[in-house]
């Protein structure tokens, strides 16, 4: 719960959570690059940010858990606003990193979308999954889906 800080083994785990210890996020750093974060921002339980200067280069990482399908609308807007901002402040001369669990299906094949690489999506496309794709067009990134098949289960 909360946002914290903790050593493990050869690690460095940032992370925070919400007090129902569900949606939380992490950034786990190898102890001999520990030294070179500069920055940790703990925007909410969805959102974190992790600066270091490796080198000459600024490396940012950002992890973010989006929420779920079937939470209210006004919740994933308020997500995808606080990602908006994190985005916006970071200087484009500075490298990024985006780890993510999107909680949105885009389906096997993104039709319409070029950037998307992996295929073993298998649920229709909604409004979250467009969400989503949206904001990988917005800027001009790559997604990556899931290189794991999933089991489709009966019911």
């Amino acid at each position: 719960m909360g946002a914290k800080t903790r050593e493990i083994d050869k690690y460095k785990l940032w992370h925070s959570g919400g007090t129902k210890v569900r949606n939380g996020v992490g950034i786990l750093v190898d102890k001999e690059l520990v030294d070179q974060v500069v920055e940790v921002r703990h925007k909410s339980d969805n959102i974190m940010l992790i600066k270091l200067v490796v080198g000459v280069e600024i490396l940012n990482v950002i992890c973010i858990y989006v929420p779920q399908i079937g939470l209210a609308d006004d919740i994933k807007w308020e997500f995808w606003e606080a990602l908006e901002k994190v985005m916006q402040s970071l200087p484009q001369s500075e490298k990024l990193f985006l780890g993510a669990y999107f909680n949105g299906p885009i389906r096997t094949k993104a039709y319409g979308y070029d950037m998307t690489c992996g295929g073993f999506g298998y649920s229709e496309r909604n409004n979250d999954g467009v969400s989503i794709l949206n904001f990988v067009i917005a800027y001009d990134s790559r997604l990556l889906t899931s290189i794991l098949r999933r089991r489709r289960t009966t019911s």
